[in-house]
């Protein structure tokens, strides 16, 4: 197994921590807030052996993964050696351009410079490196370690054979990468929330339906298709024909919906102190993190039974 550098330490890059580790990689923490990886090795202590109960450290102990893991002191030390970076840095074009001058200035030149950036176009901070070819963004669904997809996101000059040796660098660590053709914003998984987003702000907007009608419509509907095949295999099982059947029959539906979809909610106007209020009815502030902690247990067990799932249909 190779050596990963973690370049920042802090909720995105922990999870890739544990990701990695998980894979059998020996992985190499820095931050630029030296006390930072201290205070994720001391999370990822703590999450570990949840992990272990529910059989999620591919057969590994909390132990062994957590001794694949160590806090270095400096930028240089991180990359010696490293086949494969992955920097978590705050979301600042300005500061993604400066690391990577310097992460593309240390690193051996076949190693991946790869960003965790959930809105920043890997264009906006590799286009002047001399080594750009080998940058793209790898996005997380965080945490990572229970959801495997991540957004393989190219620049124009990203060397495709380095794209793909991210996405199979991913896929062998268990991950299920999207591999992008071109860089958009937004990516693919942002796209696709944000459209959801639009519609339950304006349903509640509007007036039709309560955020707890909404939420249940997703948990308690559409959810649970989507927890184990995505829209178009959906709709190709959802008409006898397949696709092409579901679109002559249910096109005309879409049409006739599409323009009121098309105006926006303000998400940050009135419809809010509503959303809020309801929220913190059905949760308290006080217990935000408890019920964080909640849903990575949840995921922890829908990630032990789909990985069950998927070896009874040798999948």
């Amino acid at each position: 197994m190779s050596k990963v550098a973690i370049i920042g330490s802090g909720f995105v890059g922990r999870a890739w921590a544990i990701s990695f580790a998980r894979a059998g990689h020996d992985i190499a923490l820095w931050d630029a807030d030296a006390a930072a990886p201290g205070t994720a090795l001391t999370y990822i202590e703590g999450v570990l052996p949840d992990l272990q109960a529910n059989d999620l450290l591919n057969g590994a102990s909390g132990k062994a993964v957590r001794a694949r893991m160590r806090a270095v002191d400096t930028l240089e030390e991180a990359l010696n050696g490293a086949a494969y970076v992955q920097e978590s840095t705050p979301e600042v074009v300005d500061i993604k351009k400066d690391m990577f001058a310097r992460l593309d200035a240390l690193a051996a030149p076949d190693t991946i410079l790869a960003s965790s950036t959930s809105a920043i176009l890997p264009s906006k901070f590799t286009e002047e490196l001399k080594g750009r070819h080998r940058c793209l963004v790898v996005h997380p669904i965080n945490p990572p370690y229970l959801i495997p997809a991540a957004e393989v996101v190219p620049a124009p000059w990203t060397d495709q054979a380095v794209v793909t040796r991210a996405a199979d660098f991913l896929r062998a660590a268990g991950h299920a990468p999207i591999v992008m053709k071109q860089e958009l914003d937004g990516f693919v998984m942002n796209r696709m929330q944000g459209a959801l987003l639009e519609e339950a702000f304006r349903l509640v907007a509007d007036g039709y339906a309560s955020i707890e009608d909404v939420d249940i419509g997703i948990r308690e509907g559409l959810a649970l298709r989507w927890s184990f095949m995505g829209p178009f295999e959906t709709i190709d099982l959802n008409a006898p024909g397949g696709v092409r059947d579901y679109v002559q029959r249910y096109e005309q539906i879409y049409i006739r919906l599409q323009a009121s979809m098309q105006r926006r909610a303000d998400w940050n106007g009135p419809v809010l102190d509503v959303i809020e209020a309801d929220r913190r009815k059905l949760l308290s502030e006080k217990k935000l993190v408890e019920r964080q902690a909640w849903r990575d247990r949840r995921l922890m067990a829908l990630a032990a039974h789909k990985r069950r799932a998927d070896k009874d249909i040798g999948k």
